[in-house]
């Protein structure tokens, strides 16, 4: 979440190596996803497209986000580019560690899309079932199953646990050692997952934060970027090497207190389209060319770094199809502030838009009172009256509107009748208008899963 590192506020300042990593670079307070939601934003942060656009995204229930765990059949479309196939045009080597998340599938695998090497698992480390009728999550070394979760890569459930990340650490480590060796540029996906609940960390990691399990957690994967980047440092590529850090979506207050993060002053978390769920931490480092300590109020989105990433490798994005991310280097090289919008999407509604420091509801939802009165809250301690609502609300007619310069916390909505509504709402309306125009037919649809899920 975007209040879990020091250099974003939070007070027990237990991420010394991404807080000086933001020293050395730029950190950047207003990046965002594009859905509140694991596999919608990775696949928007590897085509540059919004989900609905990319395929990931449900129409089997108005508002629903799209979800792949083991039972779902879809994937990413063979129709979508993404990053690493078009890498592979400048002569990159690619590799994803961790989290695919994008089909489990053979179709889907990431070496059928632009990937030369995997370690990692297609889901998340759901389980443990009961390897009969539901099998525990594979986890595969490029084309070969090499183990299953909770089996051959244990998580121990009952104290949290298990090296998995000091495993992708190394799988980091030798990959980049490979490619300088070989002086061939390179592409590394680092997605590491042990902040998703059932958290998890490494033995000498446990019981070392003040915040429990999950400050465990968030120490370990600090640790491990520092290392990644010493070791860019020590085999003298760190100025050839451009480091982007950030999250796939808020952190998820479901699991709270113990299991989940801190989305600082920001509404709800992970599955809504409040702040909570969409505003990210992110740190971009490139040392000589990053000006060090720089904070930029650029607006940022995941999508950016397939957009950004291309033009890092001297590639221009494809020309046929709508591509929403932009190119970030004239906000991290030159200070430069790019004028665009921030859409908020729950499976193929668009529920917000930010346009500058304004952001308009078009709807407000957290989740249903069925699963309210079950006891999942996704904005547990912080009911807004009329904002966090437990039924779909329309605010298509008269949206909502907050200022996030005085109000980051969506908790006081603008007066109607006040001067500053109608002309911010004037600006977002024709942002909204032209933004519609682009979401011809025919977009790409997820193959729906065979049991409709959140």
């Amino acid at each position: 979440g975007w209040g879990d590192l020091g250099a974003f506020g939070e007070p027990s300042k237990e991420t010394p190596n991404l807080d000086q990593m933001a020293s050395e670079g730029m950190l950047f307070s207003d990046f965002y996803t594009a859905n509140p939601l694991c596999s919608p934003s990775r696949a928007a942060l590897l085509t540059g497209r919004l989900p609905v656009r990319n395929g990931f995204y449900t129409t089997n229930a108005h508002a629903r986000n799209a979800y792949t765990p083991q039972d779902i059949v879809g994937g990413i479309p063979d129709s979508e580019l993404l990053l690493p196939e078009l890498l592979k045009k400048a002569g990159y080597v690619n590799k994803i560690v961790g989290k695919w998340h994008l089909g489990h599938r053979p179709q889907f695998h990431p070496l059928k899309h632009g990937f030369d090497e995997w370690f990692g698992s297609p889901n998340c480390h759901f389980g443990p079932y009961d390897n009969k009728e539901l099998p525990n999550i594979p986890v595969y070394r490029d084309w070969e199953m090499v183990g299953r979760y909770y089996e051959d890569f244990r998580i121990d459930l009952k104290t949290g646990e298990a090296n998995l990340t000091q495993i992708y650490l190394q799988e980091a480590l030798d990959f980049i050692s490979k490619h300088q060796a070989s002086q061939q540029p390179f592409f590394l996906y680092w997605a590491i997952d042990a902040t998703h609940a059932p958290v998890y960390a490494s033995k000498q990691f446990l019981g070392t934060s003040q915040r429990g399990l999950y400050g465990d957690a968030v120490r370990e994967i600090d640790e491990s970027v520092g290392k990644i980047l010493k070791h860019l440092q020590k085999l003298g590529i760190s100025q050839n090497t451009f480091v982007f850090f950030t999250s796939d979506n808020g952190a998820a207050l479901i699991s709270a207190p113990k299991q989940g993060g801190s989305n600082g002053p920001f509404l709800c978390g992970k599955e809504t389209t409040f702040e909570g769920g969409m505003r990210e931490p992110a740190i971009a480092w490139w040392p000589g060319h990053i000006p060090a300590g720089g904070v930029s109020h650029q607006l940022g989105n995941v999508m950016d770094l397939f957009t950004t990433s291309l033009s890092l490798a001297g590639l221009q994005p494809p020309s046929d199809r709508q591509i929403d991310g932009i190119d970030l280097l004239p906000a991290i090289l030159q200070g430069k502030l790019i004028d665009r919008p921030i859409f908020y999407y729950r499976g193929n509604e668009m529920m917000a838009v930010r346009v500058g420091i304004y952001k308009a509801h078009y709807w407000t939802w957290s989740n249903s009172w069925e699963e309210y009165s079950k006891g999942i809250n996704f904005c547990p301690g912080q009911n807004v009256s009329g904002v966090t609502t437990h039924t779909k609300e329309e605010h298509t007619t008269l949206p909502l509107l907050f200022h996030l310069g005085r109000d980051p916390g969506e908790k006081y909505p603008l007066s109607f009748a006040s001067d500053e509504y109608q002309r911010a709402m004037e600006w977002i309306s024709g942002v909204v208008q032209q933004h519609k125009a682009t979401m011809l037919p025919g977009v790409p649809q997820l193959n729906v899963c065979d049991k409709a899920v959140m």
